[in-house]
């Protein structure tokens, strides 16, 4: 079985740098981190693999260099191997466009991964709520989809779906090859151990050009209709109520201290 895992890069809040001043992120400051929902995708690509070591897995994804890590997350975890989709003109792509330059993509590496059995996407990210590329991707590869999945297993030459609905939980099959979209579920999603790691650290991140993809309509490429920008970032505010007291002694700072919460009714 072939399982491609389409990821995305998102900001990292955590090492992202913040100007108080300006309220905006200082350029250079931005670093990526792999889509929260897709770490699901990840989870179930692993268990898959659990149930069948033969399963073999290829993460791609489009952005800059920065998109790099998201993918290594991949590698550390389950996957076999990694294509980042670079080039300048992918760039300020709205969602059909970047459904459509993965689906080029991937008709590409079906000739040197083989054919994919799964396409296993994350329903939405965190930097967006839209959801489109999966549905998308599925009807430029002209295959059947699951949205809103919870879990995938495999039944012969089908995949057995849980996907969330309004009214709980259904269960759907659907033929191979398809794509499914993940959603956030029980799942409880693994850790990679050390070596892994250190390996997926060192291993190659094969990287592909516009000029890679013979098939690419470049008229489909880089639409800016739906694009997002930054205009500003409003942080909560900081709560700075602290008091310090410092008084000649300690009797006078517990004294201190007894007035100040006894004016403010805490005793």
């Amino acid at each position: 079985m072939n399982v491609l895992l389409c990821v995305k890069q998102v900001p990292d809040t955590a090492r992202t740098g913040y100007c108080g001043r300006t309220e905006t992120l200082p350029a250079g400051s931005a670093s990526s981190a792999l889509n929260p929902m897709d770490k699901y995708a990840l989870e179930i690509a692993a268990r898959l693999k659990d149930a069948d070591p033969e399963v073999k897995v290829t993460a791609l994804t489009l952005g800059s260099k920065l998109a790099e890590q998201a993918l290594r997350d991949c590698l550390a975890l389950t996957a076999d191997s990694a294509y980042l989709l670079c080039d300048p003109l992918f760039e300020d792509s709205d969602s059909l466009a970047t459904s459509y330059t993965l689906s080029v993509a991937i008709k590409a590496l079906a000739h040197k991964e083989g054919p994919f059995d799964l396409i296993l996407c994350g329903r939405q990210a965190a930097d967006s709520d839209e959801g489109h590329v999966g549905p998308q991707l599925a009807e430029w590869l002209g295959l059947p989809q699951v949205t809103c999945g919870l879990t995938v297993e495999r039944e012969g030459a089908s995949f057995k779906v849980h996907r969330e609905t309004q009214a709980g939980t259904q269960v759907v099959t659907v033929p191979t090859p398809c794509v499914v979209t993940v959603t956030k579920s029980a799942l409880e999603c693994r850790y990679p151990d050390i070596l892994r790691m250190m390996e997926s650290n060192r291993a190659e991140i094969f990287v592909l050009r516009a000029s890679d993809l013979s098939d690419l309509d470049l008229t489909q490429v880089g639409r800016k209709g739906a694009s997002t920008h930054i205009k500003k970032i409003v942080p909560p505010p900081q709560k700075t109520g602290r008091i310090r007291i410092e008084e000649e002694s300690d009797e006078n700072s517990a004294r201190k201290l007894y007035q100040l919460l006894n004016a403010a009714a805490i005793l």
